[in-house]
């Protein structure tokens, strides 16, 4: 009886590493809005990592957070660094591609409390009364990434943020545009 149990156990556990390992391994996270402002404001307010403490959504998530800039103030080769509580973390975001109302690059490095690597993106399309914002990240999934996407929707976790993250760049830059 025990050994028939234990086999099932095994059995369960395959399958299960079965089913992680079939999982997709590249990601791709995507939101966006309509601002009623050209967008050169828009791209202002995000080029420059000084900017994103009126915007962001993780901001919020801990007032006490320790942040470090470094590099250029704005543009390529910016550096914003942060280390915070459980819900923030710890990592670190490089300005990479800057194209003046185009688009913004940034490759995101998390070091707590996960390591991951990935590219988050900021697209500008001129639309008719303002511009268009898609904020993206995309990234590669590990065996663990895997796993964990199986009991949480990263998709609508990471989405929430960015449409919180959007809706509050739009009041601001709207805001400014105003005054």
């Amino acid at each position: 009886m025990l050994k028939k149990i234990a086999l099932a156990l095994v059995a369960v556990i395959i399958v299960f590493l079965i089913v992680v390992a079939m999982q997709p391994a590249d990601f791709r996270i995507e939101r966006s809005t309509k601002i009623a402002t050209p967008s050169a404001d828009i791209f202002s307010q995000v080029n420059d990592f000084h900017n994103w403490p009126a915007w962001s959504p993780w901001e919020k998530l801990d007032p006490a957070m320790k942040k470090t800039y470094s590099g250029p103030a704005a543009g390529p080769g910016s550096v914003y660094e942060w280390t915070g509580n459980d819900k923030v973390g710890e990592g670190r975001m490089t300005l990479t591609d800057s194209r003046p109302g185009d688009l913004i690059r940034i490759e995101l490095k998390f070091i707590k409390p996960f390591e991951a690597t990935n590219t988050s993106e900021f697209a500008f399309k001129p639309d008719a009364g303002g511009t268009n914002v898609i904020w993206s990240m995309t990234g590669h999934n590990n065996f663990m990434a895997k796993g964990a996407g199986l009991f949480m929707n990263m998709d609508k976790l990471v989405g929430d943020d960015f449409e919180k993250g959007l809706a509050q760049l739009k009041t601001t830059v709207e805001s400014a545009a105003k005054k």
